[in-house]
């Protein structure tokens, strides 16, 4: 979705440092107006990085830049919580778990 694809972008510059600290994102209707998207798709994105920790706002000022270093706790902290859930709810042994974690870090 054009969504995760902003959302991606712009997380992808917060976290490489191309976005610094406190930066001021562009409004909603400008970043919508320059893409020629709906605003609506733009806000869905900004909330979803304000929900992860990459951005944050203030009311009649905007949306800013957070320190990566919060939003990437907050991010492996919601990661870890959702593959506990899903590998209980799978039913995955200790074992399998652990091979898995092996494919990902030997790719």
């Amino acid at each position: 979705p054009i969504y995760e694809q902003i959302k991606d972008g712009l997380r992808r510059m917060i976290v490489t440092g191309a976005m610094a600290q406190d930066e001021k994102l562009p409004s909603v209707r400008a970043l919508a107006t320059q893409l020629s998207i709906n605003p609506n798709t733009i806000q869905r994105a900004y909330n979803e990085l304000e929900a992860e920790g990459y951005i944050y706002s203030v009311a009649g000022k905007g949306s800013f830049v957070s320190g990566t270093a919060d939003a990437d706790a907050a991010r492996r902290e919601t990661l870890r919580a959702d593959v506990k859930g899903e590998l209980r709810y799978l039913g995955m042994t200790h074992e399998d778990a652990m091979k898995l974690i092996k494919e990902v870090y030997e790719q």
